[in-house]
């Protein structure tokens, strides 16, 4: 049976595939989902570590149920996601003699909806694909891949979500949409061209399957989604949340803690479908109490004073750009699919009409979609992509005294790539036992993210423009010493070789050639994995 998680910043979401109906469906897990309104069942991205060194927690609707995100405990954990393979600024806790980390926080909550899975369903969970942000770094997928080794199920895929948006919209009329997918954490836009059954042609896809790469050797008729565009940002409804915290704390001395920060988002949610919102606390036991009051022009002026909207255009920019370089114009694009609580805001909603005609903007999935469209990938689609990021090597700079990232693998380059790349390096000292390379992972050159701790909150700073925010791949003791040269290396004339290819699961991989004694001292070597 196949099945489908899409993990959110805020909220995630369950999808199983049902023959019967020939199409996916929202599962709702005992004790851990929540359904509001119109929403479907989420499952609040929430986890509370009861202890740590027996690995016991709380997870999704249980920790709010209890009243347990009401309190600055350190046991409790919210936004986790965006701190996974992320650099964190500040301290992580230490719990029951154990020191606590994002990705040991994500393993947990994703270990325990997939225990919760198997309890409640019959059915055997034999597929499974899970959907990561278009802006993550390797190491976030690599922990993914790395968490669901636990889990005993053969057929593990990852797709990006924005993509698997445009599956999950169920559209059949439109060929190019752009989806802009804007939840908790991050916002990801991405240019997708469907072919829904007219290619006799394989195309190259990625896809993950437990240990195991397969590639599709089919010339029947596939259904192919295409991606041409796409950018992405740490930039959420989170984000937002913590500026009405500090609007609040500015205009009204409100204190900065978890409980304020859930009046925050609650009064964001009100604001998504009313123009003045109202939030009242009142705690019986201390006496203490809150009220908060928001109009919309007021919720949009704090927006545009964090440069909210400058940083989305910046975004729009060069996803546009992107689908110019592969002959798609403005006009071109047949629909825009909104997804994530974020694009509930009216001011988001108004931001993307300065773009497109409202008739082309759907709006009626935006929690559902990803999960939902995830589970295409078992009927029939084929996903053609290419790099996000670029790779490049690490070198002193002398004018700038410092070090710089020469690019190797540029953004934009399709994988998995049918011819490598090569690079000849030399020794620099005489008798050089050795040549260290540091790779890395090259993130927009627009700018980045920081994630730090400010209290006991998670959030994000923008990194200013010109800077490129870089996650070596191979910065440990001894991961960056790539060949080991006998006899000893000297100065004057190239030593070793370097092949560099990206392969069907993202990995860069090399090989390493010693050009004077012809031995390869390293065969196809994944560098993400090095230790």
């Amino acid at each position: 049976m196949s099945y489908a998680i899409d993990f959110g910043t805020s909220n995630t979401v369950i999808t199983r595939w049902n023959s019967a109906i020939q199409g996916g469906e929202i599962l709702k897990l005992s004790g851990l989902c929540q359904q509001l309104g119109d929403n479907p069942p989420l499952v609040p991205s929430l986890l509370y570590i009861e202890d740590a060194s027996q690995g016991q927690v709380l997870a999704g609707q249980m920790v709010r149920d209890r009243g347990l995100d009401l309190s600055n405990n350190p046991r409790f954990f919210r936004s986790f996601k965006r701190g996974i393979g992320a650099e964190i600024q500040g301290f992580l806790p230490e719990l029951d003699e154990k020191l606590i980390t994002f990705e040991q926080v994500g393993n947990w909550f994703l270990s325990t909806l997939i225990n919760q899975l198997r309890i409640e369903n019959i059915d055997p969970l034999d597929s499974l694909v899970l959907t990561v942000p278009v802006d993550s770094f390797e190491s976030y997928r690599y922990w993914l891949s790395e968490t669901c080794q636990s889990w005993s199920i053969d057929k593990i895929r990852l797709l990006d979500e924005p993509t698997a948006a445009a599956l999950g919209y169920g559209t059949t009329t439109e060929n190019i949409l752009l989806v802009v997918d804007f939840g908790g954490g991050t916002i990801d836009l991405s240019l997708v061209q469907l072919d829904l059954g007219n290619q006799a042609k394989n195309q190259g896809f990625i896809l993950k399957w437990g240990d195991k790469l397969f590639g599709s050797s089919s010339r029947q008729k596939t259904k192919i989604a295409r991606v041409v565009g796409k950018a992405g940002s740490n930039l959420g409804g989170s984000d937002i949340d913590n500026w009405l915290v500090d609007y609040f704390t500015k205009t009204q001395n409100l204190p900065k803690s978890s409980l304020t920060l859930r009046l925050a988002e609650r009064l964001k949610i009100k604001l998504s479908a009313e123009t003045k919102a109202t939030e009242v606390y009142f705690n019986d036991e201390t006496l203490d109490s809150y009220e908060l009051n928001l109009e919309q022009d007021e919720f949009k002026k704090i927006l545009e004073q964090q440069q909210f909207f400058a940083r989305l255009d910046e975004l729009m920019t060069q996803v546009l750009q992107q689908g110019r370089r592969n002959g798609i114009e403005v006009k071109d694009i047949d629909g825009v699919l909104l997804v994530g609580g974020t694009v509930k805001i009216p001011a988001v909603q108004n931001w993307i009409k300065q773009y497109f005609d409202e008739a082309k903007i759907k709006r009626d999935r935006p929690f559902e979609a990803i999960a939902l469209g995830a589970l295409q990938l078992d009927q029939g689609f084929e996903l053609k992509d290419f790099l996000y990021h670029s790779y490049g090597v690490r070198y002193w700079n002398r004018r700038q005294n410092c070090h710089s990232w020469h690019p190797i693998i540029k953004s934009g380059q399709p994988y998995p790539m049918s011819e490598p790349l090569e690079l000849t390096l030399g020794a620099s000292l005489e008798n050089q036992p050795s040549i260290e390379l540091i790779i890395g992972e090259l993130g927009a050159e627009t700018g980045g993210t920081e994630v730090y701790f400010d209290g006991d909150r998670l959030v994000t700073r923008s990194i200013g423009k010109g800077e490129i925010s870089v996650q070596p791949l191979n910065n440990k003791d001894g991961a960056k010493t790539i060949a080991r040269l006998d006899p000893l290396g000297a100065p004057g004339s190239d030593r070793i070789k370097l092949q560099f290819w990206v392969d069907e699961q993202r990995f860069l991989r090399i090989t390493v050639e010693d050009l004077l004694t012809q031995n390869t001292l390293a065969s196809n070597q994944i560098v993400g994995q090095l230790s």
